[in-house]
Order: structure tokens, then sequence, then C-alpha cells
């Protein structure tokens, strides 16, 4: 194995650490739904899903988001095994975003027609995206599929914001548009050669 410099840093300890809080905030969107409502009786199918499909919805599409950004995460981190502390720091703030997740879904899943509330968790997808997109552009330096298909969410998201301020109703269709980057990356050419 190669002699590491000082200022750089075996990128697997990150990922074994991303694994570990993309798990715990993928667990903890769900820690609030058993307590959205108190019945004073077994509740009936209406009642259940009157106080649990939005949180279901909400629940979904924030699991969808981190699983997509955690297939992401580890697939650049598999490309780059060793890291600058630059990369580190990064990483670490992409992983931050991560960790509050479940609070701006929680706010969400109980506000979401709140026209704050939707741009708040529409400013927070905007900021996971932005710092996914930002990796990749470290990583690889340049226009290939992988920084194509990681704007694409930021590129959603942003708009799906905006409309937010003005039908948060609205948003969470928008926002679901953003897992096309997956699609897109399929259907572009891949690269061979040197620099690929």
């Amino acid at each position: 194995m190669t002699e590491l410099k000082p200022d750089q840093f075996e990128m697997r300890r990150l990922e074994s650490l991303s694994n570990t809080i993309f798990g715990v905030a993928m667990t903890l969107l769900a820690y609030d739904l058993p307590k959205a409502a108190v019945f004073a009786s077994a509740p009936g199918w209406s009642e259940l899903a009157q106080v649990y499909s939005g949180k279901l919805a909400g629940l979904a599409l924030s699991f969808i988001i981190a699983g997509v950004f955690w297939i992401s995460h580890h697939r650049r981190l598999a490309r780059q095994p060793i890291g600058s502390r630059g990369d580190v720091i990064l990483n670490l703030f992409f992983l931050l975003s991560i960790v509050l997740l479940p609070v701006t879904n929680g706010l969400y899943t109980n506000y979401g027609m709140s026209n704050a509330v939707a741009v708040l968790y529409g400013l927070h997808l905007t900021a996971i995206a932005g710092l996914n997109a930002w990796l990749w552009w470290t990583i690889l330096g340049g226009w290939r599929n992988e920084i194509m298909a990681s704007l694409f969410p930021l590129l959603v998201f942003i708009p799906g914001t905006i409309v937010a301020a003005f039908a948060p109703q609205v948003a969470p269709f928008l926002w679901f548009i953003a897992f096309g980057g997956i699609v897109i990356q399929r259907f572009l050419p891949k690269r061979t050669g040197p620099g690929a």
C-alpha cells in the first residue's frame, strides 16, 4: 500500500461513516410515524388514510432521495480511494445534510401545506443535490455522465422549491422528477479510453 501524505485520507473510512449516517438517517425518517395520532378506539381505513397518507408519501420521498444519494455517494467514494483534507470536509458537509433530512422531513410531513416549511424542505433537498454535484465535480473535474446526472436533481429541486413557495401541494410531484438523473445516466453514451 502507498504511504499517505499528511494531508491525505483513506476514503474507505469515510465510506464506513457514511453508511452509518445514511442508515441512521433513513431509519429516523419513520421515527415519528407511530406518534402521528392517538385514536380513541381502533381506527378504520379512512382514519388511517387521513392521518398517515401524507406522512407516508413524505417518508417515501425522503427515503428514496436518501437512497439515491447513498448510491451516488458510494459510487463516488469507490472512484476516490484517497482524498485530501478538503475532500473529506466537503464530504462531511454532505453527510451533515443527510443527518438533517429526518428533521426537515418531520417538519414537511407534519406541515407540508405551509409554504415556509415546503420551501425549507426544498432548500434542503437543493443543498443535498448541490453538495453531491460539487463532490462529483471535485473527483472528475469535467463534464462527464456522472456530473450531468448529478446536476439533474439540482435543476429539478430549484424550480420545485420556487413552486413550493406558491403551491406547496404541487412541489412533491416536481421533486419526484429529480430521480430522472438515474435514467439520464443510463441512456448517456459510455465514454471509453483514457480519461473516461
